[in-house]
């Protein structure tokens, strides 16, 4: 199963404009933002990652309520955190 996750953007990358690094709970990893490059991302924002790709912009209540959901699959959720733990964009 693939699953957009919500992560907290904690910060941008100089030496990369199309990369920055989010906080997924509790999982920092850089994520490409490029496909977002017109949203004016700032800091604290929420985006949905999948893949290595900040695929759209969210707000907090939304990203905590898609937390929620997904702690609530249990495996699935776990296999995917654990992919991204071992994973990132360089």
């Amino acid at each position: 199963m693939c699953l957009g996750i919500p992560g907290e953007l904690v910060g941008f990358l100089d030496e990369h404009a199309d990369l920055a690094t989010v906080d997924v709970s509790g999982v920092r990893r850089r994520v490409n933002i490029g496909l977002l490059a017109d949203e004016g991302l700032q800091l604290g924002d929420w985006v949905l990652v999948h893949v290595g790709f900040a695929l759209s912009r969210i707000s907090e209540q939304e990203a905590q309520a898609v937390l929620d959901y997904l702690h609530g699959l249990g495996q699935p959720y776990e296999d995917e955190m654990d992919a991204l733990r071992g994973s990132d964009i360089g």
